[in-house]
């Protein structure tokens, strides 16, 4: 037992400090909540970390390193003197115990935040244990913010909030703890179909209308000058699960996991039930298996049709929307994440064709793969080897939106179709500061808009207002429960939400506010020229806005103020 235990003790030693520093490569940063989901996800994440590292190597390299220190134990008699020990068993029980009680009270007590006493954030990561960071992931998984954040109270939260999602062509439904409020258009029946594709991990710098010289993205750029295009735009939040729930429900991100993996999370009033309202036909297109992140769950109990490539059949999952799979024959290329980019629009193009065919206009959610580690992608379509970096993934993302538009221009459906295009986050936001504002910065587009010359939309907004400024550029008339705003409207003030795992940012113009754990609340004004935040004490009124916002949105989750409202009339119940 001795041998055993000591053996897979130091072969655990051995791979955290591996994985710590591959962790360390993709998130400057210890372990932390990415890497307690990966222990979830397997199939995904040991794919992936195969494809991406000699495995077979570092695994023999550790179980030959875990053989030497063994070897070394052994040969220096440590086992022996162990084995024949006479220390007695009350003297060693007691040692056991004070061991088990520093163990409990550091599990209970001693915050892993604790290690945080620098303004950079790269010496706090580094001063910390992986091991313990890992834990304490695993252990506050989910934040409760009423807890944890600085709080005002609840009725002046949601005047603030009401007073600033106000709008000349709006009026709330109640008065209530609610931000529910219809918005009236130019009574405009048009209804183009609408498709949105999400680009993994897609930094605006990688484009050359951003600055980017290196030639990336011709068909972006391209698209960037005949489309609306939003310069200014900034993700909420680090992972693809925060910027679906930005792009799917237009709120603020709540601190822990993003609402599209927690539980209660159905029947929501998300931008699909406004486009179902308007007699669409909504879908989930993920080229990977949408079991992973909680993404079919998610979407498949808010009304989206689900088609991905479902890998593992034995996986329970309950939801009410049908799932279409991708079948084999389909797939010319495929890796841990998923299928190409290619061979996932032509399934997009599958079920326009399908949809238009059966007379329904259609919203797509499109989430695409191509641009994460291990960065493989068909060999022969783009001058870059496949699987030698980033800059490869992304220029075959960008090649591939290319065949998907020479595909779709001569589609009977593709004159009323919309394309959005958007990142759900950026490539790194690891920075020196805790909320690197300049590392959310996300390009955003919106192509074929009818009757619509390209233009450009300068002001600052975030990921939560993209749908509603193309709702107001339709002119439709719908109930809204959403943060977002139209950004071209005249009432509109440049603010973003930015986010990690436990901050919460909010900028107006430059003034930023950062909420933490244990009440912790911080102001700066940010110079965007230089990327840095330069603390300053701001008004106490400012300070309550970001607050309000926040507050007032976790309050809303948790309350189920974000559910679509359920009518009964006889024996049916819809909703609304």
């Amino acid at each position: 037992m001795t041998f055993f235990c000591f053996t897979v003790a130091v072969l655990i030693l051995l791979f955290s400090f591996f994985a710590e520093v591959t962790f360390w490569q993709e998130f400057e940063s210890r372990f932390n909540f990415i890497a307690v989901d990966y222990l979830v996800y397997t199939y995904e994440v040991i794919n992936n970390i195969n494809e991406s590292y000699p495995l077979p190597l570092l695994i023999t390299a550790m179980l030959l390193m875990t053989s030497l220190v063994f070897l070394l134990f052994y040969k220096r008699h440590y086992f022996t003197d162990n084995f024949e020990g006479s220390t007695p068993f009350i003297q060693r029980f007691t040692i056991f115990l004070g061991l088990l009680f520093i163990s409990v009270f550091y599990t209970f007590f001693i915050d892993n935040s604790l290690a945080e006493s620098s303004e950079n954030r790269y010496r706090n990561e580094l001063s910390k244990s992986g091991i313990y960071s890992f834990f304490s992931a695993y252990k506050n998984n989910e934040i409760n913010y009423e807890h944890f954040y600085t709080l005002i109270d609840n009725r002046e939260a949601f005047n603030i909030v009401r007073t600033d999602l106000q709008e000349t062509d709006s009026h709330y439904v109640s008065k209530d703890f609610s931000i529910v409020r219809n918005i009236k258009g130019d009574d405009s029946s048009e209804k183009p179909n609408v498709i949105m594709i999400t680009l993994e991990s897609f930094s605006a710098d990688f484009m050359k209308t951003f600055g980017n010289n290196q030639n990336l993205t011709p068909t972006l750029d391209s698209l960037a000058n005949r489309s609306i295009l939003f310069t200014n735009m900034y993700a909420t939040g680090t992972r693809t699960v925060r910027g679906m729930e930005a792009l799917s429900l237009a709120v603020p991100p709540t601190p822990g996991n993003s609402i599209v993996r927690r539980k209660d999370n159905d029947n929501l009033t998300t931008v699909g039930s406004i486009f179902g309202q308007k007699g669409y036909d909504t879908s989930f297109l993920y080229g990977g298996d949408g079991y992973f992140d909680n993404m079919n769950n998610y979407f498949g109990n808010n009304g989206y049709t689900i088609v991905d490539r479902k890998r593992n059949s034995f996986v329970g999952e309950d939801y009410q929307s049908p799932r279409i799979p991708i079948e084999d024959n389909e797939v010319t290329f495929e890796n841990a994440w998923g299928i190409s980019d290619e061979n996932l629009y032509d399934q997009v193009i599958k079920q326009a064709d399908q949809k238009f065919a059966a007379g329904k206009p259609f919203y797509d959610f499109v989430m695409n793969t191509s641009n994460h580690r291990p960065y493989t992608y068909p060999e022969g379509k783009i001058d870059i080897p496949s699987g030698s970096g980033r800059e490869g993934a992304v220029k075959y993302t960008d090649y591939a939106i290319g065949q998907f538009f020479k595909k779709i221009k001569n589609k009977s459906w593709y004159k009323n179709t919309i394309v959005i295009i958007v990142a759900d986050h950026c490539a790194s936001s690891a920075g020196k500061n805790d909320i690197d504002v300049a590392k959310y910065h996300i390009p955003a587009m919106i192509v074929n808009l009818n009757d619509n010359e390209p233009f450009r939309i300068e002001k600052m907004c975030s990921q939560i207002d993209l749908y509603p400024t193309l709702f107001a550029l339709l002119g439709w008339t719908y109930q809204s429960n959403l943060y977002g705003k139209n950004v071209l409207g005249e009432s509109y003030i440049p603010r973003i939400f930015v986010s990690t795992y436990q901050k919460l940012g909010y900028m107006e113009n430059n003034k930023l506010v950062i909420l933490g754990p244990q009440q912790k609340t911080e102001t700066y004004l940010y110079d965007k020229e230089k990327n840095k935040q330069n603390p300053e004490m701001l008004s106490e009124q400012y300070v309550k806005k970001a607050i309000a916002n926040y507050q007032s949105a976790y309050y809303l989750f948790k309350n189920e103020g974000l559910k679509q409202k359920r009518i009964k009339k006889g024996n049916i119940t819809t909703t609304r």
